[in-house]
């Protein structure tokens, strides 16, 4: 069966006008949860560079935050695929644990065996807190 070239035309804007309106959303680009005393914190990060601290409204990150989250995320891959689990050391304050469509990976500011990416996201969150989120910095 054909479409009459106005129907299709027609149709073909409605899908547009749809997905113009909310009909289509980005991906998240992952969550993390931090822990510790003073410093509990969930930020929710978006593809499109929107995130939601707490479960709060709707905030914005800066273009260097997007790509520094988009960073993260690719080289958190691995393990997060592999659901990486680096217990904490005695001392330990913070507690991080971050899930995306890959898998999860949790660890603690002063794990043995951190690989340069959770240092990376470590300061990304506290930096997402202050920057974007109006937190206090932890222990304030």
């Amino acid at each position: 069966m054909r479409i009459p070239v106005v129907l299709g035309a027609a149709l073909a804007a409605a899908i547009v006008l749809i997905a113009g309106c909310g009909g289509i959303e980005a991906p998240d680009l992952f969550i993390v949860e931090r822990s510790g005393p003073g410093a509990r914190l969930t930020v929710l990060i978006n593809e499109q560079g929107s995130l939601r601290c707490n479960g709060g409204r709707e905030l914005t990150l800066s273009e260097p935050q997007i790509v520094q989250a988009r960073a993260i995320q690719e080289e958190l891959k691995t393990p997060a695929g592999e659901h990486t689990s680096l217990p904490a050391r005695a001392g330990s304050v913070f507690g991080y644990y971050l899930r995306d469509e890959n898998g999860s990976v949790s660890f603690a500011d002063n794990s043995a065996g951190q690989p340069k990416v959770f240092r990376n996201l470590a300061l990304f969150v506290l930096q997402v807190a202050q920057q974007n989120c109006k937190l206090p910095q932890p222990g304030t």
